[in-house]
């Protein structure tokens, strides 16, 4: 390949290799061929100009990268598929084109040609709005398309052929940046359904299973999926039986119960139960590409200020029509009244708002937040309760395994053997730590491994040696299982559960064994709770499965005065439904399987960066770094992207208002009205693109006295 060199820092080169060197999907492809290095982190490609911006981890990798880049031949060049982030990315810069050149047609060719042809270009454009606001007069609706196609008419039946031109440029603005709007919103909410997923369960024909990469599984292999995790493949169940949540592909909150014989598709979520698959197709072949048909046909994505800024428009448009025609009432001067209909409302309500939503949602996503819609920041701004789940959001994401104590026939190493054969299937920060101690202490249990069963919405069993095995809370094991437990391990489990959180394993309905985990609690979580109190959170609330000394121990550690412990997975949801009934607006923070349910239920939701696949899939807005100030930092964001919209009203109102006012006294013409109404527009879109954040760092100082309280 031949290619020049045009920028290189660090651990970021640029190559061009000029127009037509690869074409947008040989770019794809492209990205994806360098990217079967480990050492680079990163590939965008242009295929206007040829540029390719690579991103790698280490300086010393560079001449690396060039004798690549140096061996890549045309017959190494093939069409791939763009990731979502590529999606998105080409999105933003087909929009910018776009607006690039509307303002080169606009200011710089115009200009040029003779005045015939420019109102010639003026009325075949002008069609296009007379005929929409035809349509809204014949099907009796007065909406903005009205007021619109109203004002090009009357300004071109006066010959005013320049207000009517810059009229509709404006509003060809608007429509867009509504159409991209829409199309990033989208764009975000597929990208945080795509598959993260690297490696499967895969079952031999022995039925043992190992770990396998999911690029090397193949039409007729069959995969174990187990509880909580999502289904990386098309396919048919061939063994057991599980619920599974449909979301993504049907838009349907509720799972479904599915059993041997039953389809099943990439992208959904096991639920509940374990499932084994046979492999129908897998990756760009799955059902998961259907998502994209329910994206596009989904407009659930938009925000309700945005719902609310349309309609505002079309609620201002009969004042408009009334204005106008009292005018020409009482002043009988066509001039006058065109003045007043040229000053439209709802042009600059329909830029402004759409503009401050992407920039805010452009600003979260730079800060490493993944927001699956514009409503959901904006019900981030309102909300007035805020909900946490207990274990690795408000505790850290990765607590350690400090003892392991038997409590029967088998010895230590057996209790913590048992135990990881079990969680090693299950993605929660508490079955990563018990797994990663029994790695640590060198117990391989991978040839023991065992068949899991989930017992639905409590814990999880096996067979060990023919006899049954179960691990979970206290509540499961006693009162769910009814493991016998003697008055010996009934004070042991006192004496331990005052300190740690304690897992409980039982074999043939006997207590065998504690596990006791030490999950100290985040550095920054006190912190965070003081600010949320100060920034219009009113109710800040902790739900956890815990036993009621260590729930306690935590909350009083934080500073949250109201929690519930010994909580089951229905019993989260339910109490989430019942502070809405409240009349509270619910943000729920959680991470983990069991939090599934209540962050459905919340009004909006937040998974943690190590949570779950389900949580991650059912979670409104996703953390990319582990980190609780973004909490604080998203609070900050929403609000002052309300705060915006607000002002943008106010100056909307004020500035139109007095144009109205200055043309019904004949102070300024059609044509000065419209010019002062559409630059006011424009500098008003430009300024909502601006961002609200100044300095992360200064906002999230304990001794930052910029944080205020914020009236709910």
């Amino acid at each position: 390949m031949k290619y020049q060199i045009v920028y290189d820092n660090q651990t970021r080169l640029r190559v061009r290799s000029g127009k037509n060197a690869f074409t947008e999907y040989e770019g794809y492809g492209l990205s994806e061929l360098l990217l079967e290095n480990d050492f680079i982190k990163d590939v965008r490609t242009s295929h206007r100009n040829g540029s390719i911006l690579i991103n790698y981890y280490n300086i010393e990798d560079k001449d690396k990268i060039l004798r690549i880049l140096d061996n890549i031949g045309m017959e190494d060049l093939f069409e791939g598929k763009p990731s979502p982030k590529n999606e998105s990315n080409e999105i933003t810069n087909k929009f910018y084109l776009k607006i690039i050149k509307k303002l080169i047609k606009r200011y710089l060719i115009r200009p040029f040609l003779p005045l015939d042809i420019r109102n010639a270009i003026t009325l075949i454009k002008a069609v296009k709005y007379i005929a929409k606001g035809l349509n809204s007069l014949t099907s009796f609706r007065i909406d903005v398309d009205l007021l619109d196609g109203s004002a090009v008419t009357g300004s071109l039946l006066k010959k005013d052929f320049e207000p009517a031109s810059s009229m509709m440029f404006l509003l060809s603005i608007s429509d867009l940046l509504e159409e991209y709007t829409v199309q990033k919103s989208k764009s975000t909410f597929k990208e945080s359904l795509s598959l993260n997923i690297d490696t499967v369960w895969l079952v031999r024909d022995d039925g043992t299973e190992i770990t396998y990469p999911l690029a090397d599984i193949k039409k007729g292999d069959k995969v174990k999926i187990h509880m909580g995790d999502m289904i990386p493949v098309d396919g048919k169940i061939v063994d057991g039986e599980g619920m599974i949540n449909e979301s993504s592909m049907t838009g349907e909150p509720l799972a479904v119960h599915k059993d041997i014989g039953k389809t099943v598709n990439a992208g959904t979520v096991l639920e509940e139960g374990n499932i084994v698959i046979e492999v129908y197709s897998v990756d760009q072949d799955t059902r998961l590409n259907n998502i994209v048909e329910l994206i596009e046909n989904s407009e659930n994505l938009k925000a309700e200020t945005e719902s609310k800024a349309v309609e505002l428009a079309n609620s201002l448009v009969p004042y408009s029509f009334v204005l106008t025609f009292l005018t020409y009432l009482f002043t009988r001067d066509s001039t006058k009244a065109l003045s007043v209909l040229m000053v439209d409302f709802s042009c600059a309500i329909k830029l402004t708002t759409p503009l401050s939503i992407i920039s805010a949602m452009r600003e979260a996503s730079d800060n490493r937040m993944m927001i699956k819609g514009g409503k959901f920041i904006e019900k981030f701004a309102t909300a007035d309760t805020i909900v946490f789940d207990k274990t690795g959001t408000l505790t850290h994401a990765s607590p350690k395994v400090v003892d392991v104590i038997p409590t029967g026939n088998y010895t230590r190493d057996e209790v913590l053997k048992m135990s990881a054969c079990i969680e090693e299937h299950f993605a929660h920060s508490i079955a990563k730590a018990i797994v990663k101690q029994a790695e640590a202490e060198g117990l391989n249990h991978k040839e023991e491994h065992s068949e899991v069963e989930y017992i639905v919405a409590h814990g999880i069993a096996t067979r060990y040696n023919d006899k049954r095995a179960v691990i979970g809370s206290k509540h499961f094991l006693f009162e769910d299982e009814k493991v016998e437990i003697t008055e010996e391990q009934k004070k042991l489990i006192d004496e331990k559960v005052k300190e740690n959180s304690v897992i409980y394993l039982a074999i043939d309905n006997k207590l065998e064994g504690l596990i006791c985990i030490n999950d100290p609690v985040r550095d920054e979580a006190k912190d965070v709770i003081t600010r949320l109190k100060t920034m219009g959170i009113e109710n800040i609330i902790m739900l956890t499965g815990d036993s009621e000394s260590g729930a306690r121990s935590i909350a009083e550690s934080i500073g949250i005065t109201n929690y519930k412990s010994q909580v089951l997975p229905e019993d989260k949801a339910n109490i989430i439904e019942g502070l809405k009934e409240e009349g509270k607006t619910i943000i729920m923070v959680g991470d983990g399987i069991n939090d599934s349910p209540a962050l459905a239920a919340a009004d909006v939701s937040v998974s943690m960066k190590n949570s779950s696949d389900i949580a991650r899939e059912v979670a409104d807005i996703s953390l990319l770094s582990d980190n609780l100030y973004d909490l604080i930092t998203l609070r900050i964001l929403s609000r002052k992207m309300l705060d915006k919209i607000n002002s943008n009203y106010h100056k909307i109102v004020g500035i139109n208002g007095t144009l109205i006012a200055l043309g019904i006294l004949g102070i300024i013409t059609p044509s000065t009205s419209s010019t002062i109404h559409n630059l006011s527009t424009m500098l008003l879109g430009i300024a909502s693109t601006k961002s609200v954040l100044r300095d992360k760092d200064k906002m999230l100082n304990p001794a930052n006295d910029e944080i205020k309280p914020i009236n709910a």
